[in-house]
């Protein structure tokens, strides 16, 4: 069973920067998604990847998948680059 470990993305559709401290342990698929040959949804037995765990620091999530031994990945979060620009540089 593995994970990875990440920092939660900020929604591009909203400015507000609420729940971004926050660290998510996603399970990692172990088998492939198949069509049902019923109504043709996407689907698969893995019940894992339905698991989403949410943590307060990068080093809980890291207890927490050492401690239950989970072989979990930690994916860096890139540093935010903010962007300034007046609005007159809209009419430049």
């Amino acid at each position: 069973m593995s994970a990875r470990i990440y920092q939660r993305p900020k929604n591009a559709m909203q400015s507000g920067k609420a729940l971004l401290d926050q660290w998510i342990l996603d399970f990692v698929p172990a088998e492939a998604k198949r069509p049902d040959p019923l109504m043709g949804w996407a689907g698969s037995g893995d019940t894992q990847t339905q698991v989403t765990l949410r943590f307060g620091s990068r080093e809980e999530a890291v207890a927490y998948a050492e401690k239950h031994g989970i072989a979990a990945t930690v994916h860096a979060t890139p540093p935010r680059r903010l962007k300034l620009q007046a609005y007159a540089d809209n009419f430049r």
